[in-house]
């Protein structure tokens, strides 16, 4: 098996495709419809996916400067969040990547961390509440662990049968 043999395994894994047959032409289509190697995306994948991680760590950095720091805390903070979580349009296209997020299963989800994200920013820029930015914060947290969770299978039953388990 050619080293291009596998990377095509790997993408079919990460993307759900079915596995490719002599006769399936709508897999030749959208392989050919890509302008992006699969190396490529996989490079843009991690490259986005790093940067996403730098700003949310260097966001921290920022919290506890006197003034400005919650603001600039809750920008980098975000701005890394969406650089994460946008990653994955390198992977799968950004078309397949929205319907993905509205899906049925994650849609409660995305909407929670938009809704968390968005908040984040007005309590830190407009209404200048540091204990509400931070809140939203760790609430953006779970909402976008939440959401991750979604993508394996049942993770998010055993998350909340452990949080019972623990509660009980």
């Amino acid at each position: 098996m050619s080293f291009k043999d596998k990377m095509d395994r790997v993408k079919r894994a990460i993307t759900g495709e079915p596995p490719e047959d002599d006769n399936s032409g709508i897999v030749a289509q959208i392989s050919d419809a890509t302008t992006l190697s699969w190396s490529t995306r996989i490079k843009g994948f991690a490259i986005c996916f790093a940067i996403g991680c730098i700003l949310s760590i260097l966001s921290t950095f920022f919290l506890f400067l006197p003034g400005a720091g919650i603001t600039i805390f809750a920008i980098f903070y975000t701005l890394g969040n969406i650089a994460a979580l946008s990653s994955t349009c390198f992977l799968m296209g950004p078309c397949s990547q929205l319907q993905r997020m509205f899906a049925l299963t994650r849609l409660i989800a995305t909407i929670l961390v938009l809704l968390f994200m968005a908040l984040t920013l007005c309590s830190a820029l407009w209404w200048k509440i540091t204990g509400l930015a931070i809140l939203f914060c760790i609430l953006q947290f779970l909402a976008l662990m939440w959401y991750g969770l979604s993508y394996i299978p049942y993770a998010r039953d055993a998350v909340k049968k452990c949080c019972e388990s623990c509660l009980a």
